[in-house]
């Protein structure tokens, strides 16, 4: 699913594209690391919230309610790098995993890096299995990045 922006930041035509995958609230030390790369290579940046539906419900479920939860996700994400001048090209992404998700969105579409955060203080997100999964499939050069849990 593709979100539409009014204030939107023009993209060069033939930009690279930087997926962000993420699930639940993404990390600010990775959404910073993510928009310097995306300056620093002209490039688009694709946050792509990723839904996993139940077995129990059909695949092409609405989902609405978790759709409500992704939206003010992503357009935090969407302000954050377009204060930065960053073209950004948010996404909704569904599957039966979020490896599955990602499968789909890779199918449809060409990235030429992706970032992918690892889970730190118990948030949700990627394990370490998906982590690797990406890392073997990924569609261009991957980043892992674990932010620093360190308290100062």
């Amino acid at each position: 699913m593709r979100l539409g922006r009014a204030h939107a930041v023009a993209a060069k035509p033939g930009a690279r594209r930087v997926l962000v995958p993420f699930v639940g609230e993404l990390d600010a030390t990775v959404l910073q690391a993510a928009i310097r790369i995306a300056k620093a290579e002209s490039a688009v940046l694709v946050p792509a919230y990723l839904l996993v539906v139940p077995l129990s419900l059909p695949e092409d479920s609405a989902l609405k309610n978790e759709v409500a939860l992704a939206m003010p996700l992503l357009e935090a994400v969407e302000h954050a790098a377009l204060r930065e001048g960053v073209p950004v090209d948010a996404r909704i992404e569904k599957g039966r995993s979020l490896t599955h998700a990602l499968q789909r969105l890779w199918e449809v579409e060409s990235f030429d890096r992706v970032l992918a955060p690892a889970p730190t203080n118990g948030r949700i997100g990627f394990t370490a299995k998906d982590l690797m999964w990406i890392l073997a499939h990924a569609p261009g050069e991957t980043v892992i990045l674990r932010p620093d849990t360190a308290v100062s």
